[in-house]
């Protein structure tokens, strides 16, 4: 059975900082590229991140040089390193794996990170 789960969210002061974890099992992980993906209240779920199996990392450009993922291919774990949080970081955050030889996409169900004073 797969499994992807976050952890880590919760409130934080702007300009704060967070870690997100999404621990996994379930897949061969080193082979999946893995992603953070987050949607707002009322908005559409978007990218945040990307960090592929080659370790080679993307990122929206919202969250350049703020925000940076990493992955641990021995605890099978990828994390989001978020630092300078503002307002409008506010979201739903979701780990999402993913892998196109055979196609698969996995998600965790997400973990709230709130931006508030």
């Amino acid at each position: 059975q797969v499994q992807l789960v976050e952890s880590g969210g919760g409130l934080v002061q702007p300009g704060g900082s967070l870690t997100l974890s999404c621990t996994t099992s379930g897949i061969d992980f080193r082979s999946y590229d893995m992603g953070w993906y987050r949607q707002a209240p009322g908005k559409q779920r978007e990218l945040v991140a990307v960090i592929d199996s080659g370790f080679t990392t993307t990122y929206a450009d919202s969250v350049k040089g703020r925000f940076a993922a990493s992955r641990d291919n021995v605890k099978n774990t990828v994390y989001l390193q978020m630092n300078s949080l503002k307002p409008e970081d506010t979201a739903v955050y979701y780990c999402n794996a993913r892998r196109a030889i055979p196609n698969r996409t996995y998600w965790g169900k997400g973990t709230l990170v709130t931006v508030s004073s």
